[in-house]
């Protein structure tokens, strides 16, 4: 197994961090590798706010539902979506800027991001450092917008801590690889799988908890998923896509 592939197979989720800034080199070498991922028609749709100010930390870690290592963390990466550069291309040609109505440039967007964000990923751990994505950055997503003074057509989609990992959480176990590599055609019969997974799942938990957590891998995920979270945490996502000029007009249709 080559260098890179035990990089990427060693993943763990960091949330407590040393008090230690990363060194601007290690940094500077992370934002070139989220740089260098693709991007659809090589639009480059993708935008990293570096946010490593104390107080501005502390209110994104409120924003994001008070997430204690979003402060914690010495280095704090926003991942945003951004077709404010289409636009200005579009203007600078003079022709219409018609296809950011289409719910399709949200998912370009997303998965843009997604790559960047898999190669800061890949990137800060081959360095030694710790990392833990937050999805929780689109709680709160009209006031990341002011805080981080966003302009129309950009949206916050991630973020990631990046530090000296301290307390490591070990790896996760992740489900058999029947239940991710289908071949040829998707195969729904996984519910074997699940089911053992969810020993395996509940082994892990109560060992990280001492004893106190014996919950299953199914009764985590349908917990999370038993409530539409654009009613609960979040709420504000449908305003902030219209605010920023993503109508999806095409839905409407």
């Amino acid at each position: 197994m080559n260098e890179v592939i035990k990089t990427l197979t060693s993943h763990r989720s960091f949330r407590k961090f040393e008090e230690k800034q990363i060194e601007n080199e290690h940094l500077n070498a992370i934002l070139s590798a989220a740089q260098a991922a693709p991007t659809w028609i090589h639009g480059q749709q993708v935008s990293v706010i570096v946010v490593q100010n104390k107080e501005r930390k502390q209110k994104l870690a409120t924003f994001c539902g008070n997430q204690e290592h979003i402060k914690l963390a010495p280095t704090f990466l926003v991942f945003c979506a951004d077709f404010n550069r289409a636009k200005m291309a579009s203007d600078i040609e003079n022709v219409p800027f018609e296809a950011i109505h289409d719910a399709d440039i949200l998912l370009v967007g997303a998965t843009d991001v997604g790559i960047a964000l898999s190669n800061a990923i890949a990137a800060s751990e081959s360095l030694g450092l710790g990392v833990v994505p937050i999805g929780g950055i689109r709680r709160q997503p009209l006031e990341v917008i002011e805080l981080l003074q966003l302009p129309q057509y950009v949206i916050p989609i991630a973020g990631l801590c990046i530090g000296y990992g301290s307390d490591d959480p070990g790896l996760n176990p992740r489900l058999a690889k029947e239940t991710f590599v289908h071949k040829e055609e998707y195969n729904n019969n996984q519910e074997k799988y699940i089911k053992s997974y969810n020993e395996v799942f509940k082994e892990q938990q109560l060992i990280k908890s001492n004893g106190q957590n014996n919950s299953t891998w199914t009764n985590r995920i349908s917990s999370f998923y038993k409530e539409s979270h654009y009613n609960n945490n979040y709420k504000d996502v449908p305003q902030m896509l219209k605010q920023q000029g993503f109508n999806c007009k095409d839905l409407l249709e």
